[in-house]
């Protein structure tokens, strides 16, 4: 097929919205549609989506994104989700048979404990660079065979469907036709060797899970098939879970470069090549991506609460009306405040890895306020990125002086890049599209279209028609005192020490 001039479709769907964004050929977005995803929470620390909600608003912002663009002229869609959130559905109608549960779900930490206790982490550790957490899809998938009434028969007689949001929209896109997943998704779900590249039967039993409802793994440029329902035929190129199609849009493709997407959560990915690292330190070892058969590998930390923060003083203490006000409000706390807010809401991710932790707040005086607060809930993103950074260079002394890239809807906010630039000592890049999220889906199908190059032809800042894929917007240079960063750090650390349910 003939791609030149050729548009590409970008799905994105997150944790608490569902966008698609229509990119020219040169990546540049043309139009964006966006719907707010409901969440549910049964009973605390529980999480949960509806399977039906996602498909109709994916459909739905596709179809308004391409409005008066003609199938004919979209070279292919490439696919970004929530990672982790796993969905067990009918093969034969497409329908969830519970609900989807979230990544940020608590409700199998008590079997990941047991599963640690009885010495099962260092297999999980050494087959997927993961840690036994209630964040990764392998005991929520359990969960829901032992609790959905006929789940675990029907799943082993290859009545039922299992994938995580990419394969279930993807399920759904091709009518059934195409049960697949890509490697990095597969990566999450602590089922998946990412040595070997393959689903891992030892894993399998120890989780349970039959073999039969797993999906088929493919590269992150890859023919998934095509969909029919947007008018007319069109094909599905790309696929990759959030984190990894933001590396991809911050064309993080050298080993040492480090991005960090600051959505709902915050997770930060440094390239460390063709040889997995494996933390020392309570980070992640993933795959940044796989394209062509050949992996490429990542130090990851997570961090459960960045953006969901904000929401919290909007929501759910209602003192801000929109989350764009946080940044102004934050500017005008008292500086001589010292309020320190851990967001503990679902527990701690990297490196703390703590299910039990819980938010609190510390440094409380009779003029802490509105300001205050907001501030702190800001500054809270900035310290658990630097507790990341700090513990990759431990774990690979390679990684050197860096430019830290970042993404995602908080980095809009100057006062939350400019105190992440001084807490970390490091400039941070913002880029002119934030939404490298769905700008790495889109790439991902341009690839697999052949209107772009890929990343050993392209080296840093890949071309498509002439116009660069990674643009700077602006880059915040660190101006506090280094004096003052560790003391302000220092804080924070004693304020998790405080949090923390094993202290």
């Amino acid at each position: 097929m003939n791609v030149q001039g050729k548009m590409l479709l970008a799905l994105d769907q997150g944790t608490t919205s569902t966008r698609a964004i229509l990119f020219g050929a040169e990546l540049a977005p043309r139009a964006t549609a966006q719907r707010e995803l409901a969440q549910h929470y049964p009973a605390p620390g529980w999480v949960e989506h509806e399977p039906e909600d996602i498909f109709r608003d994916s459909l739905a912002v596709l179809r308004q994104a391409m409005a008066g663009v003609a199938p004919a002229d979209i070279a292919g869609i490439g696919i970004t989700n929530q990672r982790e959130t796993v969905v067990v559905w009918d093969r034969a109608t497409g329908r969830a048979v519970h609900r989807a549960i979230v990544w940020q779900d608590r409700r199998t930490a008590d079997a990941c404990a047991s599963l640690r206790a009885a010495g099962h982490e260092a297999l999980v550790n050494a087959r997927t660079g993961l840690l036994l957490d209630p964040y990764f899809s392998a005991t929520k998938l359990a969960w829901l065979l032992d609790n959905v009434a006929g789940a675990r028969a029907r799943a082993e007689r290859g009545e039922l469907a299992f994938g995580t949001i990419d394969s279930f929209l993807l399920w759904r896109l091709t009518g059934g036709a195409v049960h697949a997943t890509d490697a990095t998704n597969a990566a999450r779900t602590m089922l998946f060797d990412i040595v070997s590249g393959e689903w891992d039967a030892d894993l399998l039993r120890l989780f349970n899970i039959p073999r039969a409802i797993l999906p088929e793994v493919r590269d992150c440029a890859a023919d998934f098939g095509e969909t029919t329902l947007l008018g007319g035929r069109i094909a599905l190129r790309g696929m990759a879970g959030d984190q990894h199609a933001a590396t991809l849009g911050q064309a993080c493709f050298a080993p040492g470069m480090l991005k960090s997407t600051y959505g709902t959560g915050c997770f930060a990915l440094l390239n460390t090549g063709a040889e997995p690292v494996f933390s020392q330190n309570r980070l992640l070892t993933t795959l940044a991506w796989q394209l062509g058969g050949r992996r490429t590998y990542a130090l990851e930390g997570a961090i459960f609460v960045a953006g969901a923060a904000v929401q919290w003083l909007r929501d759910g203490l209602g003192i801000i009306a929109t989350a764009s006000e946080a940044g102004a409000l934050a500017a005008q706390a008292d500086p001589a405040q010292s309020v320190y807010l851990v967001p503990g809401f679902v527990g701690l991710g990297a490196p703390w890895w703590d299910a039990a932790a819980r938010g609190a707040i510390f440094g409380l005086t009779r003029n802490a306020g509105r300001a205050e607060l907001a501030r702190a809930a800001l500054e809270a993103v900035a310290y658990q990125t630097k507790d990341l950074l700090d513990a990759m260079r431990a774990d690979w002394p390679g990684m050197g002086e860096t430019v830290l890239r970042v993404d995602g809807g908080m980095t809009a906010s100057d006062f939350t890049m400019q105190f992440l630039a001084d807490l970390l000592g490091a400039p941070v890049d913002r880029p002119t599209v934030m939404e490298t999220t769905a700008l790495g889906a889109a790439w991902l199908a341009g690839l697999q279209a052949g209107l772009l190059p890929g990343p050993d032809q392209a080296g840093d800042i890949p071309r498509a028609s002439g116009a660069t894929h990674w643009r700077l917007d602006r880059r915040f240079q660190p101006q506090m005192a280094r004096s003052e960063a560790e003391r302000k750090h220092a804080g924070w650390r004693d304020a998790v020490q405080r949090t923390l349910s094993n202290r």
